[in-house]
């Protein structure tokens, strides 16, 4: 009797444990994806409502640390370094926490991004980097807490917190110049020897051209040297399947002396079994 208790009990449980009810949230999540040039910047965070509260100097109190938003940490991350203020902010994902003042607005870059609101204790060595956003007020009250990023140009834009009548601005550049220049570079300059590599692999893999894929190998190791065994190995492959049998001898040769020297043993045993198949004296 007891055992059938029991298991009537744990069912009643376990029902009453997965009926959930939806509901909408009081401070619904969003999330913002921007291209900024080059750089890609995403935020999500929580937008409370007024609901006829007084907000900046009551709610949320002049002077002191906000959560900005509500419920978990507003993130925002980077995947390039940024520069606020002059200084550097490096790529990566990070909590968005505010000191919101009448005439200006501390914003602060955190480190851990992991707490819900505020740390329980301020950690001061995870602070990546503070910063000042400069105070406007709007004609009009912002109902819900809304973050912005606005006025796109090709190495900056600028990142908005709108609530009530306020709108605090921080301006902040990106890279781009940097790394279009890279691109212009690398492209105008031709394949790499990865890319001469990547192709001849693919051609010897698949059994396409052998003789383009020669020609390209032979292109990756001129440009990557022969200190690359992986790739002076490969030449020895497609020499060898070309008939090629002297030359694939001599380089896989070339191939077993890089990988001694780089103490690579699974090659040095790879380049011994081939020069042995192939009659090396």
């Amino acid at each position: 009797m007891k055992k059938i208790l029991f298991v009537l009990f744990a069912g009643l449980i376990s029902n009453f444990a997965s009926a959930q009810i939806e509901v909408p949230q009081p401070s619904p999540t969003a999330k913002i994806e921007q291209e900024v040039g080059l750089t890609n910047v995403d935020i999500k965070y929580s937008r409370p409502g007024m609901r006829g509260r007084t907000i900046f100097g009551d709610l949320v109190p002049y002077g002191e640390k906000w959560r900005t938003g509500a419920n978990s940490n507003t993130i925002i991350s980077f995947d390039t370094n940024v520069t606020i203020e002059g200084k550097e902010l490096k790529e990566g994902t990070y909590a968005v926490y505010t000191i919101p003042g009448e005439n200006e607005w501390e914003v602060i870059f955190y480190k851990d991004s992991n707490n819900w609101g505020l740390p329980q204790e301020w950690d001061e060595n995870k602070v990546a980097l503070k910063a000042t956003a400069k105070v406007q007020e709007m004609p009009m009250a912002m109902e819900t807490f809304t973050i912005l990023i606005d006025e796109l140009k090709n190495d900056s834009a600028a990142l908005n917190f709108i609530w009530e009548n306020t709108v605090a601005t921080l301006d902040f550049n990106v890279p781009t110049d940097e790394r279009a220049m890279a691109s212009i570079q690398r492209v105008m300059n031709g394949p790499s020897a990865g890319d001469y590599f990547s192709a001849a692999t693919y051609y010897h893999d698949e059994k396409k051209d052998l003789d383009k894929a020669y020609e390209w190998i032979k292109k990756a190791v001129e440009i990557g040297g022969e200190d690359a065994y992986w790739v002076v190995r490969r030449k020895a492959l497609i020499e060898a399947d070309l008939g090629k049998k002297e030359e694939a001898i001599s380089t896989a040769k070339k191939s077993l002396a890089a990988a001694e020297k780089a103490g690579n043993k699974d090659y040095i045993k790879l380049n011994k079994d081939s020069l042995k198949e192939w009659g090396a004296q």
